[in-house]
């Protein structure tokens, strides 16, 4: 065995016994009194709000969790730190509760049912948020606070994620920056008790240098840590990703793979279907997240907001196809900025991101 590979048993050994020993504390349950308050009811409909579950007062929930019917644990984490730490633009905290809202609004009906949901609740990063708000990323020890506190929320997020999956559920989770991959990808391989596969929906690689932790390099810390096995990238685009990082993925590229946006809609060289089923074929031997950034999309507000990509209608595309795989393991939705966007039409966000959730539940759930 090769000193890196020590290097990562060690690693997942020390994360087995720290996630085992870590207890969920900075949970913020999500109650069913938050839930009316945000359903609006009408005769005649029956609304995602009225059938979702959330944990009961005074009840554990890990206990919970394992007996609910629900196949589906919604959890969202509101933050923007890791954006702030690779320098990017701040709003990314708002995503939650415009989302929540939309959700909860959606119709239960024959086509998707809002009782396959467990709305969980969200990370409590109230205190993390203030002690960033007057640290200046251009600053290099402003930016090692960020990339500290980036670490510790990482922690929050792998435990929960991996309390999640031991309960044999499947998480949807809502960000936040696409920091949080890394607690996605670490949270799941512990629980499943071997690296992942992922596949990111991304106009950038997040595969950025080891170089403290933020938005950008979230997928090459868990690679490097054992935790991420494949990974492949979906629409990078080519004039926003470095040299560096192109080399880096070219000399391991038996585990990290990636198609371009320009290569597939705007030079026609590579077709879209196609590099669904490439991609899929590359990583659904084994179980693997869907991580979707939002600034994939054009004119979406987000962080780092393009005016080119691909269209709402294909990512929809995208999340039905990859959530049809047994092996999908959760699904991530990152980036989206609704405090960035217009103030008349903030709403929109939830509503995307509601559109993808109840296409990745559509897809992946299976009656026994």
């Amino acid at each position: 065995m090769g000193v890196h590979n020590l290097i990562n048993v060690s690693l997942y050994f020390y994360s087995i016994f720290e996630i085992y020993f870590f207890r969920i504390e900075k949970l913020l349950p999500f109650t069913v009194s938050d839930l009316a308050k945000i359903t609006n009811f009408r005769s005649g409909e029956i609304k995602f709000g009225e059938k979702m579950y959330t944990i009961p007062k005074g009840i554990d929930t890990e206990s919970f969790m394992k007996s609910c019917e629900a196949p589906y644990v919604l959890f969202g984490i509101p933050e923007d730190i890791g954006i702030r730490a690779n320098f990017g633009r701040p709003g990314a905290a708002s995503a939650w509760e415009s989302t929540i809202r939309s959700i909860a609004n959606i119709q239960h009906n024959r086509f998707c049912k809002g009782s396959k949901i467990l709305v969980l609740g969200t990370l409590d990063t109230k205190e993390e948020m203030e002690s960033v708000k007057n640290l200046n990323f251009n600053m290099t020890d402003d930016r090692v606070k960020l990339s500290q506190m980036v670490e510790k929320i990482d922690k929050e997020v792998a435990h929960i994620i991996f309390t999640i999956v031991k309960a044999g559920k499947i998480p949807i989770v809502i960000g936040g920056g696409h920091n949080n991959a890394y607690g996605n990808i670490k949270g799941t391989a512990l629980a499943k008790g071997k690296p992942i596969n992922a596949i990111n929906f991304d106009a950038h690689s997040d595969f950025r240098i080891l170089e403290g932790r933020h938005s950008g390099n979230g997928f090459s810390y868990a690679f490097e840590e054992g935790f991420l096995k494949k990974y492949f990238v979906f629409g990078l685009h080519e004039s926003y990703t470095s040299k560096i990082v192109l080399d880096i993925m070219k000399k391991i590229d038996d585990r990290v793979r990636y198609n371009t946006y320009d290569e597939v809609k705007i030079r026609k060289q590579k077709n879209f279907d196609q590099e669904l089923f490439q991609a899929l074929n590359f990583i659904k031997n084994d179980s693997f997240g869907i991580e979707i950034d939002l600034d994939a999309l054009p004119n979406i507000a987000s962080s780092a907001m393009t005016m080119s990509g691909y269209s709402v209608e294909e990512l929809r595309l995208f999340v039905s196809y990859f959530a049809d795989s047994n092996n999908a393991a959760y699904l991530h939705i990152c980036e989206g900025a609704p405090d960035l966007g217009e103030e008349k039409n903030n709403h929109l966000i939830g509503k995307l991101i509601g559109y993808l959730v109840t296409d990745f539940i559509k897809a992946n759930y299976k009656e026994v």
